[in-house]
């Protein structure tokens, strides 16, 4: 510990009777007011664990939804264990409302309760410091080392000290043995220029206040273009929650998007023109630049909840494989019926080269045209985003006619 400057000698003449009793009392103050600050920071941040803990109560299992007709239902693995395949994508893992809500608070618990309290921590340690400097070392005068400086108000002690703590600067109002070395000096008129010992007021607003955010003036992706909107700020739906449902507001970033020669494409390079009715088939898939280790089931609220996610410049996701009856091959078909085949596909594989997984389709259920289709996907769903517009997505289709 540093000593004043100032140093006593023999009994204390300017630090005694009343004038000890009053820093005394200015030292209980402001220790009082730290420890409301605390308390009401930390009631702050209990209710608002709460809250949110209270939220994830009010979450409700998903809603079933149609699966497709002819996939074997659940997630499976083909081509010797290698592959993984997960019908519907994962549709049919539906997650009850117990899964849910424990998800939910063990994400709380890990979040809100923790970020919170990080936050806290960094609170008090910012009074610690500012105590030291305010209420210690050489600005000693208000109440010297003891009271209201190193060990109480500043250095490393608590922000929010014991009773025990603060229960002997109650006591203590009369003078220290002769020749106790103290922070105060010898006389009233040989105390250092306020100027001195504390720091400007504007100083210290200057060093806590937070900088301005160097965007502020900088105009939005497509100012002048005339967007609609860029965010679910103005949207009037729900808000999406990882399950599949519509009429909602998904306010996920898009995420990452890698160059044009990194972004992934998708080609169907094997298939039957024609099968019979409940015949098996293999359709072959390539894929380039595209990670197949990202997938979240969306029964179980992981659709549309992550964003684009790049390793070495590379798309991290799966891909799909659909295979549904076409009503006509004049204009486009309905798109809320379920199709007869679909199957995400992930197997820790691809890469910046080439490569080919196997489909097996194990039939389709009726006579007629079909539309047999493959598009990439990155971890929440979505096609991949691409630099730039005129590129073409990782999707590929072909028409295989089914004999009854």
């Amino acid at each position: 510990m540093r000593r004043s400057k100032y140093r006593r000698a023999s009994s204390p003449t300017w630090f005694s009777g009343r004038r000890r009793i009053i820093a005394v009392a200015a030292t209980l103050v402001a220790f009082g007011g730290i420890v409301t600050v605390t308390q009401v920071s930390n009631a702050s941040t209990d209710r608002t664990t709460k809250r949110a803990l209270a939220a994830c109560d009010d979450l409700a299992a998903p809603n079933q939804v149609d699966l497709s007709t002819e996939t074997r239902q659940g997630t499976y693995t083909t081509n010797n264990g290698k592959v993984t395949q997960h019908a519907d994508d994962g549709a049919g893992d539906v997650a009850t409302a117990a899964q849910v809500r424990a998800r939910c608070r063990t994400w709380v618990m890990n979040n809100v309760a923790n970020q919170e309290g990080t936050a806290e921590a960094t609170t008090q340690a910012r009074r610690r410091g500012n105590g030291n400097n305010n209420g210690g070392g050489n600005n000693g005068n208000n109440g010297g080392n003891n009271n209201g400086g190193n060990n109480n108000g500043g250095g490393n002690a608590s922000a929010a000290p014991s009773e025990e703590a603060s229960a002997p600067a109650e006591e203590e109002t009369t003078a220290p043995p002769a020749g106790e070395e103290t922070s105060a000096p010898p006389a009233e008129e040989e105390q250092p220029p306020a100027e001195e010992t504390q720091p400007p007021a504007e100083e210290e607003e200057e060093t806590e206040a937070p900088a301005p955010a160097p965007t502020a003036t900088v105009p939005p992706p497509g100012a002048g273009l005339g967007i609609l909107t860029n965010s679910c700020d103005t949207s009037n739906l729900e808000a999406h929650d990882g399950f599949q449902r519509g009429d909602r507001c998904v306010s996920t970033e898009f995420g990452e998007v890698g160059a044009a020669a990194n972004n992934p494409t998708l080609l169907i390079t094997q298939a039957p023109r024609q099968v019979n009715v409940n015949t098996p088939f293999t359709l072959q898939i390539s894929t380039r630049n595209l990670i197949r280790d990202r997938f979240l089931a969306a029964g179980q609220g992981g659709y549309y909840v992550e964003s684009s996610v790049l390793q070495n410049g590379l798309v991290r996701g799966h891909f799909h494989t659909a295979c549904r009856i076409l009503q006509s091959t004049n204009q486009a078909p309905a798109p809320e019926p379920v199709p007869a085949f679909f199957v995400a596909t992930e197997d820790s594989r691809g890469g910046a080269q080439p490569d080919t997984v196997s489909i097996q389709v194990p039939g389709l259920p009726e006579a007629g045209n079909f539309q047999c289709s493959s598009w990439a996907g990155d971890g929440s769903h979505r096609t991949p985003m691409m630099e730039r517009a005129n590129q073409t997505p990782a999707f590929d289709s072909v028409r295989i006619r089914v004999r009854g």
